[in-house]
């Protein structure tokens, strides 16, 4: 008996919500799921389904893929800093005609006791630090160290997966670990460096949330970065499940 062929979803990926979205469309036989990562980490979780590794070559490239390998999904489930991809993505879905959807965890909120001082941008982050404290435990990952590489005053605590490249803060220390992270863990990290200032980006989920907890419990004060907002026009789903009934409905149409 002759069946439809699967229906190919493209997930760009290497969140933890692209993970459980890639797991959970994997299980359904009418579909084809490859998640494409951008190779920055050294050892990738790697997700369920097809993987490629590597970057498109901009918009035109990713377009092209998605025509080569008839795409007919892409969910953009990228960090939600990415925005470079993630506007390759809308362009190159545009331009092809495959519906396109932003998988975007929802970001933190401030709470009673929380002592937030927001931030645009990493370049901010640097120029309100010094208003701010002089131990900074800095969680924004090893990208954009630079932004802070001038700030000779301030001593650096860096947490990434991989270790950073130059240029980076002249009095830092850098510890690789990854998440998820509990409470007690990020208050006895606090308390063992004397930090007395947390810089963050706005990255959402609990994976990475404890240190917010143990900087309130602290009494601390925390930067955060704003997210960039996702490219206009595209849909946005907060959860995987939110994805994968964007999907039903859009691959039925």
């Amino acid at each position: 008996m002759n069946s439809a062929p699967a229906r190919h979803v493209l997930i760009l990926g290497g969140t933890t919500e692209a993970r459980r979205l890639a797991a959970e469309l994997d299980r359904d036989p009418a579909l084809r799921v490859t998640s494409s990562l951008a190779g920055r980490v050294a050892e990738p979780r790697l997700p369920a389904g097809q993987v490629r590794i590597g970057g498109f070559g901009g918009a035109e490239g990713m377009a092209h893929w998605l025509r080569e390998h008839q795409v007919d999904a892409l969910i953009d489930a990228t960090h939600p800093f990415a925005d470079t991809i993630s506007l390759n993505a809308a362009r190159a879905a545009a331009s092809v005609h495959v519906p396109l959807l932003a998988l975007r965890r929802p970001g933190w909120v401030a709470g009673p006791g929380d002592r937030w001082h927001p931030a645009v941008s990493l370049a901010e982050a640097a120029r309100l630090l010094p208003g701010l404290g002089e131990r900074v435990f800095l969680t924004t990952g090893r990208m954009g160290l630079a932004a802070f590489a001038q700030l000779s005053e301030q001593w650096f605590l860096i947490r990434s997966v991989d270790a950073p490249e130059p240029p980076v803060p002249p009095r830092a220390e850098v510890i690789l670990d990854r998440g998820p992270f509990t409470l007690e863990g990020e208050a006895e990290l606090l308390r063992r460096h004397r930090i007395d200032v947390v810089v963050t980006k706005d990255s959402g989920g609990g994976a990475t949330a404890a240190k917010l907890t143990a900087a309130r419990e602290a009494g601390l004060p925390v930067v955060v970065v704003r997210r960039p907002p996702a490219p206009e026009g595209v849909a946005v789903a907060g959860a995987p499940d939110e994805a994968v009934a964007w999907l039903r409905t859009t691959l039925t149409r």
